[in-house]
């Protein structure tokens, strides 16, 4: 999102068009940088049947004739199809893990191992003659979205405090009974607030376990909610308790402080932007393993050590004021 917004900033008369996994394309419908976008079926095509459509929308994408090709996954999949789609000049990141830097005219190293994702995606700009600043709406309102959510739910006042008890890796979850106590301990200690937990369908059973902790107090919205609502009731919350996993990064970009909590993963790299000492992780030696099977003796201890009174004291360090 940044670089797009900069992007349009820069050349406030191009034509930017994103190329998109069909299933997260509610993300970015309406978006105002945007003049279009343009849908990867990701599951289809991976069908030989399917191959034909593939083909007729490579052929659609090249007769856009784009000036500029950027691809910031850096994967086998995603430089072919920015080297297909034939624009003038096609840059991207240095990440040599699935030889995707092999089809970019610039190729853009990251600064250090630990440098930030969201860091290294701007580092793309310069080379292009775009200045990088700060001074954005990463995600702006949408109005009618903002309006339905609060006719679909109860959201009288109090103060909402958002949990994400699930994640892609099941050695990146925190485990649910430590949501559950956190909710009974921060229910007790904040008698205005109320949590809201996220997630999707899959997350729907960790909200139910999370909510029996103070039902009076939760609204389980795992697997409720579409891409937009959920965008638009986070902007709601005054904080977000989360795994590593996307709605950590939207929290961050509608500017909420954020609680993340880190086992496997590195938060320097892929943490919460700007907020890295609210990043809670365990140093062990094992940690992090960037893996998504646990190999450790006294397994996920990384994030089992994480207790709910230490994401307590931080929560209330966060919100008090």
């Amino acid at each position: 999102m940044p670089v797009l917004r900069l992007l349009k900033r820069h050349h406030p008369y191009a034509q930017i068009f994103w190329w998109i996994d069909s299933s997260l394309a509610p993300l970015l419908e309406g978006d105002p940088d945007l003049t279009g976008l343009i849908h990867f079926e990701r599951k289809r095509w991976g069908k030989p049947r399917h191959w034909p459509e593939m083909l007729r929308a490579i052929a659609a994408l090249r007769a856009h004739k784009f000036d500029l090709v950027i691809d910031l996954q850096c994967l086998a999949r995603t430089g072919i199809f920015a080297w297909l789609a034939n624009g003038k000049l096609l840059a991207g990141l240095d990440e040599p893990r699935e030889g995707a830097n092999g089809f970019y005219d610039i190729i853009v190293r990251r600064p250090s191992y630990h440098t930030h994702a969201v860091d290294w995606y701007l580092s793309v700009l310069p080379p292009l003659g775009v200045k990088v600043e700060h001074d954005f709406n990463w995600l702006p309102q949408r109005a009618a979205v903002a309006a339905s959510v609060k006719t679909k739910w109860d959201l009288a006042d109090a103060r909402w405090i958002a949990l994400q008890p699930g994640a892609r890796w099941m050695n990146k979850r925190w485990p649910v009974t430590h949501f559950a106590e956190l909710v009974k301990q921060a229910a007790a200690a904040m008698p205005d607030a109320r949590f809201a937990i996220f997630g999707g369908k899959d997350d729907a059973e960790l909200g139910e376990e999370i909510l029996r902790a103070a039902p009076e107090r939760c609204l389980n919205l795992a697997g409720k909610t579409s891409l937009p609502e959920m965008i638009e009731l986070l902007r709601l919350c005054d904080l977000l308790v989360t795994n590593d996993t996307g709605p950590m990064h939207v929290a961050v970009a509608l500017g909420k402080p954020v609680i993340g909590i880190f086992g496997p993963t590195e938060p320097r790299r892929t943490g919460p932007y700007g907020q890295l000492p609210n990043s809670l992780r365990i140093p062990l030696p094992c940690s992090p393993c960037m893996k998504s099977e646990c190999a450790w003796h006294n397994r996920m201890e990384c994030l089992t050590a994480i207790t709910p009174e230490m994401v307590l004291a931080r929560m209330r360090s966060l919100i008090t004021h």
